[in-house]
């Protein structure tokens, strides 16, 4: 196995304490962005699993909602199944509940337990790509395992133009 940073090498570990050996990549180039992430990895952007940190703002608790690179999240739909109203988190708060830092936060590995909520479009690929904990690095996965791997509720949960 490569010799990864400590942020890729804990979600590397993260992903095997729950049965999973996805591979890991390391980049010289951002994937920061769902459009880098694309681009890095030669995926269409929807395939992109970016991970959103948001606040339960009436507990405080981080909530991870897993979203189509593509699609925004429709943060009323998400806080009705949370039961309480979402709120901002800056990077701060992302550090200090998941560990990682924005533009790295994987879908597993937290530092403590996050409520995750992934968004049903990304059912629709035959994989996606997911930050691997940092800027620059990502894991490639089939999306049927994500629920298994990170325990979350799959809704739809993307903004819809209407």
């Amino acid at each position: 196995m490569p010799k990864l940073s400590s942020s890729a090498a804990k979600v590397r570990a993260a992903l095997a304490a729950r049965g999973f050996s996805f591979e890991i990549r390391e980049l010289d180039q951002s994937t920061r962005t769902a459009v880098e992430a694309a681009a890095a990895v030669g995926c269409d952007v929807a395939q992109i699993a970016k991970s959103i940190v948001f606040r339960g703002a009436a507990s405080g608790r981080a909530v991870l909602v897993v979203a189509s690179g593509v699609n925004r999240v429709d943060e009323t739909a998400v806080g009705a199944l949370l039961g309480e109203a979402l709120g901002k988190a800056d990077a701060g708060f992302v550090r200090r509940e998941t560990g990682f830092v924005i533009g790295g936060v994987p879908p597993v590995g937290h530092d403590r337990p996050v409520v995750t909520f992934i968004d049903a479009d990304l059912l629709v690929f035959e994989e996606i790509w997911a930050a691997a904990g940092t800027p620059f690095a990502v894991f490639r996965l089939d999306p049927g395992a994500l629920a298994d791997l990170t325990g979350g509720t799959v809704a739809e949960i993307a903004l819809r133009r209407r």
